[in-house]
């Protein structure tokens, strides 16, 4: 099931059709069992804990409560994945710089390390040779007019526990999965390597 986390500050459902469309990328190329429908969890509610996977976005600047703060610490230590993705793609815009400050907070000034290119995440299911797919955003100059080479993650015990991008895939996944069709080239692909990466590892 692609759960998304609602949080109290800033606009946490910017991206509501991201978990249908990933979903159905799920079912149309791998063999897991999907839920027909996304989940929305609380990030300071227990319910949580039952997710392996969670994704979070928005466009507004991010500020975690002390539950939400402490769940999500307890999360990813127990084995959680947590997906931050910034929506304005944009290194000066509010949610990216409060979202890198939260979660070094939270996990340690030290704890948000580049990933680099040649990591498993990208060849867990497609195989990304360069790392993180470009999105179209980057390429039309909307944002901070740059191509952002790396993601960022915070490891435990050997894995990936939170993956934060400023890539903006929460725009270029959130269409109708009807719309796929008209794409050269499906770009929720990597979409699928980060939901069997967070489930297999």
């Amino acid at each position: 099931m692609f759960a998304t986390a609602r949080y109290e500050s800033g606009d946490w459902n910017s991206a509501p059709l991201v978990p249908t469309n990933i979903l159905h990328s799920l079912a149309q190329y791998t063999g897991l069992p999907v839920a027909s429908a996304g989940a929305v969890v609380d990030l300071a509610s227990p319910e949580l804990f039952r997710f392996p996977f969670v994704f979070l976005t928005g466009h507004l600047p991010l500020r975690f409560s002390q539950q939400e703060s402490a769940n999500l610490k307890a999360y990813v230590e127990r084995g959680g994945f947590i997906f931050i993705d910034d929506h304005n793609h944009d290194v000066d815009g509010g949610f990216h710089k409060t979202a890198t400050a939260e979660i070094r907070r939270i996990f340690g000034a030290s704890s948000l390390k580049q990933i680099p290119n040649n990591h498993e995440l990208y060849r867990s299911f497609f195989v990304f040779p360069e790392g993180p797919p470009t999105t179209s955003h980057e390429l039309n100059g909307w944002g901070d007019n740059l191509i952002h080479e790396n993601l960022f993650g915070v490891e435990v015990n050997g894995r990936i526990g939170v993956l934060y991008s400023n890539k903006d895939y929460a725009s270029e996944w959130n269409y109708h999965a009807r719309n796929k069709r008209f794409n050269s080239v499906d770009n929720t692909r990597f979409g699928v390597n980060v939901a069997v990466y967070a489930l297999t590892r």
